[in-house]
């Protein structure tokens, strides 16, 4: 198969700068990108560092709701440091980390109600 990898996903905001806030100053993602060099589009693309795989903040889809991203998983290697680090930057949990049958994890949603997992295997 040709496709190998995973590059970007979309996750739909309704406001690019307390995204960004959001995603890099309280999640802890680099900002790989900002550029509104294309009139009407902002694009602004974290990740966590090393990954391959990054998010743009958009708000360009009409067909993408702010708020209806689900199930965007994202890994820790110390889910329970994690979730006190986040919570002390002011991220809203759910509520702490759970044992599901497959993984450690806690939900979290961004300042639109994304909903983010950060899942320790």
């Amino acid at each position: 198969m040709a496709v190998k990898d995973v590059v970007v996903v979309s996750v739909p905001v309704s406001d690019p700068e307390r995204a960004k806030t959001f995603y890099v100053d309280q999640l802890g993602l680099e900002l790989r990108r900002d550029d509104s060099s294309v009139p009407g589009m902002r694009w602004i693309q974290v990740a966590p560092a090393g990954s391959s795989t990054s998010l743009t903040l958009v708000t360009w889809f009409e067909t993408m709701a702010p708020g209806s991203l689900r199930g965007l998983v994202l890994t820790s290697s110390d889910l329970q440091g994690d979730y006190g680090a986040l919570t002390a930057r002011g991220v809203e949990f759910e509520g702490p980390p759970q044992r599901q049958p497959w993984a450690m994890e806690a939900v979290l949603h961004d300042p639109d109600g994304n909903g983010i997992v950060l899942q320790q295997a």
